[in-house]
């Protein structure tokens, strides 16, 4: 063991998991290194935040500049930054989302833009479907269903919550259509059976599962959403955290779909990695929200918020070519799934992409063995990837759109010689 991880444990919580045991002194583009000057590729993007890359200079300059001017507000004064974000955000999320307000974390985010919906419609319950990630606060915990671990220990968690069914066509063995049908006959179920729709405040529902698996949203089902919403006075709430700012290859996960929500939540890339977040509506519902009703001290930092809008002014640039990437790595690992009966399935949108990894083809049972054999080759060869879904199993693909094709290749190769590896064991 180093002497900086025998440092850490003695003195940082084991509460908070780390995916490596990399201790890294400095980065820049996809690479980190550590002290020793050895080198590994983030394919990890510290959990989908460097979207940029890492130490972006664009993104540094901003921050480097407002430190110089001024570094914290507290909601005492205004300042310029925080405007010239949120009019950056209004440049590039669907029309329905007009103004902002500003949080440090994406669970934070979610919390608000609940609370928003629950003050506009005066309705107290929220509808969220499992395996979806909301967040691990207290709040925000009662939402996510990704993995019961995440709020055992926590009963009772906030109430008035409802989970229902997200479609899971490969796990569940259906076409897509069959399992929108199933995931909406037992959202109807809810409603017959367990709360009227008139005391829901919103539908709160990534457009992509993150944490839960990776699985986009069929489009059929986000316009039923949309549709039963706008029949029974609810809101729609997307939680954008994961999928936003390039992650999908378009700004938005929102982008890829004709239903549009009324909230939504954003954080992770916002900021390339500074802590910021951001939740958004249309002027009627934000405007109807008077002062005093949330807040933050540190939510909206003139720094991080200088940094935003120069990940929105850098990142529009390379949207084209990350949907070319994107394109070829489904491609790729579309060819790899041939090749490796490991590979049950390869889903995702633009950068967010999920290779399943099963036992067996037929049975479709989840291997975490395989993930970790494909992780720890990967480690050994400077490559870092890390997991998603409740069995860890899926491999979280997820490069910075900075990545090259040369590079993007290289990691898939090396995800094949992982498999390759594993399966002649």
């Amino acid at each position: 063991m180093t002497d900086h991880i025998q440092r850490h444990n003695d003195v940082l919580a084991p509460v908070i998991g780390f995916n490596t045991p990399l201790h890294i002194v400095e980065a820049e583009g996809i690479w980190v290194r550590d002290s020793e000057g050895n080198k590994w590729a983030d394919f990890a993007c510290g959990t989908a935040v460097t979207n940029l890359g890492h130490n972006h200079p664009n993104v540094v300059r901003a921050a480097k500049d407002q430190l110089d001017r001024l570094v914290h507000s507290g909601m005492i004064f205004h300042y310029d930054t925080s405007v010239e974000a949120a009019e950056r955000l209004r440049s590039i999320t669907p029309p329905s989302i007009e103004k902002f307000a500003f949080a440090n974390s994406g669970a934070e985010a979610v919390e608000a833009a609940v609370k928003l919906a629950k003050y506009t419609t005066q309705r107290q319950g929220v509808l969220t479907f499992r395996g979806g990630f909301h967040g691990r606060t207290m709040g925000s915990v009662a939402y996510t269903t990704s993995k019961a671990k995440y709020r055992d220990g926590y009963h009772p968690v906030l109430g008035s919550v409802f989970v229902t069914p997200f479609p899971h066509p490969y796990r569940w063995g259906v076409s897509p259509d069959e399992a929108v049908e199933r995931a909406l006959d037992e959202l109807h179920l809810i409603f017959k059976h367990v709360v009227s729709p008139s005391n829901i405040a919103c539908f709160l529902v990534e457009p992509v599962q993150g944490e839960g698996g990776y699985y986009p949203a069929p489009p059929a089902f986000l316009s039923e959403l949309r549709s039963l919403a706008d029949e029974h006075g609810i809101l729609l709430l997307y939680d954008e955290v994961q999928t936003g700012f390039g992650r999908t290859a378009e700004w938005f996960a929102a982008d890829h779909f004709d239903a549009k929500p009324d909230i939504m939540a954003m954080g992770k890339g916002i900021a390339n990695g500074l802590p910021l977040s951001s939740y958004g509506a249309s002027r009627e519902i934000i405007d109807g929200w008077p002062p005093g009703s949330h807040g933050t001290t540190y939510g909206g930092n003139p720094v991080a918020a200088a940094a935003a809008a120069a990940v929105i002014d850098t990142m529009g640039e390379l949207l084209p070519g990350a949907r070319e990437l994107s394109k070829h790595a489904f491609e790729r690992f579309e060819e790899l799934a041939e090749k490796h009966p490991t590979i049950g399935d390869v889903r995702g949108l633009g950068l967010m992409i999920g290779v399943e990894l099963v036992e067996d083809p037929e049975s479709r049972a989840p291997d975490a063995d395989a993930f970790k054999h494909v992780k720890a080759h990967g480690l050994e060869n400077e490559l870092i990837i890390i997991s998603c879904g409740p069995d860890a199993n899926i491999i979280r693909f997820i490069p910075a759109l900075v990545t090259t094709r040369e590079e993007l290749d290289w990691a898939i190769d090396l995800v094949d010689e992982g498999l390759t590896s594993w399966e002649s064991r």
